[in-house]
């Protein structure tokens, strides 16, 4: 099992940030333009968290070189199933620098777009107070 996938199944937030570059980007698949940055990232996590149940990963694919994961998962999202897959690319030192999500059907994506749009102002603080800035990328267009 993927440390990655052990840290999520487990809701170990603390594993999960130590896993993310401070460069990290994460798109997301209901959001237009992709958030630069660890506390972000974190804060995003600790959200789609918050709103999945019945989460679990069902299948792990790894490259060749083992810098690249994908990670299938389903989950609920109010009473939507969900289907997606974590895409993950580790750098020189283990850490994820690039994450993105794809999740299926369109009813499921629709309503997790909802129920993330509902988190985003927690979500803002959150990165913001981990980050001690002023402006984050959680300030980009939804």
């Amino acid at each position: 099992m993927h440390p990655f996938r052990k840290a999520v199944e487990d809701r170990d937030h603390a594993a999960i940030e130590a896993m993310l570059a401070e460069n990290v980007v994460f798109t997301s698949p209901v959001a237009f333009r992709p958030y630069p940055g660890k506390a972000i990232t974190a804060a995003i996590l600790r959200g789609v968290i918050r709103v999945f149940t019945d989460f679990r990963y069902v299948r792990e694919i790894a490259g060749a070189d083992g810098r690249d994961h994908a990670l299938v998962f389903t989950a609920k999202v109010g009473d939507k199933e969900i289907n997606g897959c974590d895409f993950l690319h580790f750098d020189d030192e283990g850490r994820i620098d690039d994450f993105m999500v794809m999740v299926r059907p369109l009813s499921a994506a629709q309503a997790l777009s909802e129920a993330m749009g509902a988190q985003f102002g927690r979500i803002r603080a959150e990165a913001l107070a981990a980050s001690g800035a002023g402006e984050t990328a959680a300030d980009g267009e939804r």
